[in-house]
This record gives structure tokens, sequence and C-alpha cells, in this order.
């Protein structure tokens, strides 16, 4: 059983999120020429490598936004959950490309740091220190909405590692810039790559875990089983699932037996609000059962 009000709430979160993201990638794909540009003028591989990171971000945000717009498209016969899972696939792609830069750039990395070549060091320090504040500025606008989507936490990953890896690149440019150290470049950028797989890792792991149907985090079916198998009128709890469908959208379903003499409709509305309260699960279907009753018998 679905609540409209919580649906209504769900879609509002999502037309926030979508304002977020398109203003982000705005501001990330302003930058990300100069960056380029800087990056091929300076010869520094580490800048290269925050604005090829940038590019990730341009690309993660418009994913991002896709999966939103998809996700907010109505259910059809054939999908009844409806598009919620484009966002998940986003986040995972996200993740997944996220992992992929990283390992480019530690290639990179290890052939200039066996021969460093020289830097513009003053001209790399003052882009990525531009590069920097866009990057704040897009942590600024999407904190809001990383905490209700697994898809906006994704593209704010992408950002926040990029932001790190402007802060690695003002280091190196200063340091090259001041004491002619051009093997800086290469370890700032091997530094930035670890950190990228770091931020990707969980959300590739978090990803998977739904699209898996594992049991949401934070949530103790164990403990949820015992609650539900102890409400006053329950006999037995079987065949209980609880899944994510996408960030901040838990489903629930279980058979409960009842003891003779309960009214059904007395104890489902129990149950439901002891999941709600408890457990903060709004969709859930219950079948509650009599004692006798039988599945695998046959029905007149």
């Amino acid at each position: 059983m679905n609540d409209g009000g919580h649906a209504h709430h769900h879609t509002g979160h999502r037309s926030a999120n979508r304002k977020r993201l398109a203003l982000t990638l705005l501001l990330a794909g302003g930058y990300m020429v100069a960056e380029i540009v800087g990056g091929l003028i300076s010869n520094s591989l580490a800048l290269l490598a925050d604005a090829a990171h940038m590019l990730s971000d341009v690309a993660a945000l418009g994913l991002s936004l896709f999966g939103v717009w998809i996700a907010e498209r109505t259910a059809t016969p054939r999908r009844t959950y409806g598009f919620y899972r484009t966002e998940i696939l986003a986040a995972l792609i996200n993740g997944a490309t996220l992992i992929a830069i990283s390992i480019y750039i530690f290639g990179e990395a290890y052939h200039r740091w066996q021969q460093p070549p020289p830097v513009m060091g003053a001209l790399m320090m003052w882009i990525a220190l531009g590069g920097f504040i866009v990057n704040l500025l897009g942590l600024w606008i999407l904190h809001g909405g990383r905490e209700e989507s697994l898809n906006v936490r994704g593209a704010w990953l992408h950002v926040l590692t990029d932001t790190l890896g402007s802060i690695g690149a003002v280091v190196a440019g200063g340091l090259i810039w001041l004491f002619g150290l051009n093997w800086i470049d290469p370890a700032i950028s091997a530094l930035i790559g670890l950190l990228v797989v770091y931020s990707a890792w969980r959300l590739v792991a978090e990803s998977v875990s739904v699209l898996m149907e594992n049991a949401p985090r934070g949530i103790d079916v164990d403990e949820l089983h015992r609650v539900m198998a102890e409400t006053p009128g329950v006999v037995e709890v079987h065949d209980l699932h609880v899944w994510t469908i996408t960030s901040g959208l838990d489903c629930l379903s279980a058979h409960v037996v009842k003891a003779d003499g309960i009214h059904h409709g007395d104890l489902l509305k129990r149950l439901r609000t002891i999941v709600r309260e408890r457990f903060g699960i709004d969709h859930m279907t219950i079948q509650v059962e009599p004692e006798d009753f039988d599945e695998r018998r046959p029905r007149v």
C-alpha cells in the first residue's frame, strides 16, 4: 500500500535535486574548458587530471540529471515500480567511472615519475585555484540532496574528489613555481587517484547492494522480524523481505499468521503502524493468514 503524501514528498525532493544538479553542471562545464586549456599550456598532469575529473563531473552530473528525469516517469503495466532504479544505475556508473579515471591517472603518473617534464607552476596554481572555488560552490549546491539520494551523493562525491584534486594541484603548482620540484606533479596526481578510488568504492558497493535487493542500511531485519512476531495477536511471521527501490524508498513484504479470534483489519493496522514508526518503512505489503491456512491446499 502506498502513501500519496509520501510519494509527493519524494517528487518534491527530486525536483529540488534536479535544480541542484543542473546548476552544478553549468558551473563544472564552464570551468572544465579553462582547466583543459590551462593544463595543456602549463604541461601539468595534475591539472589535466583535475580537468579530466571535472570532465567526469560533467558526465556524472548529466547522467544524474537523466536518472532523476527518468525516475519521475509514471509506472507502466510492464514496469510496475516505475523507473526509480535508473537513479541507482546512474550512481553505479558514476562510481565505476571514477575508478576507471583513477587507473588512468596512476598510469600517467608512473610514466611522468620516471622522467618529470617541466611544468609552468604559477599558471597551474592559479587555474587550479579557480577550479577549487568552482568545486566549493558545487559542493554547497549539492549538499542538501546528498543524504536524500544515492544518485545525488554520487554526483557530490565526484565534485568532492575533484575539490581535493584542485587542492593538490594548487599545492603542486606552488611548490613547482617556488622550488622547481617537477616530480611533485605526478606525485600529487597519484594521490588524487587514491582519493578518487576511496570515495568511489562505497558508492559502487551501495549501488550494487540496492540492485541485489539487500536489506537497507540501518534496518536490522532480525529485530524487525522479532518486533512483528511479538505483536499481540501474531502467531508467526514468515517470508519477510525488506529491500530498497531507490534512495529513501524502502519496501517490505511479509506473511503473518494471526491467532484465532483476532480481527484481521485491527492486526494489519497495528503491524503497519509499528513498522512505519519503528523502522521508517512506508511501502509495505503484509498478508495476514489464519492459523489453519495452508497455501499448498487447493482452493475450491
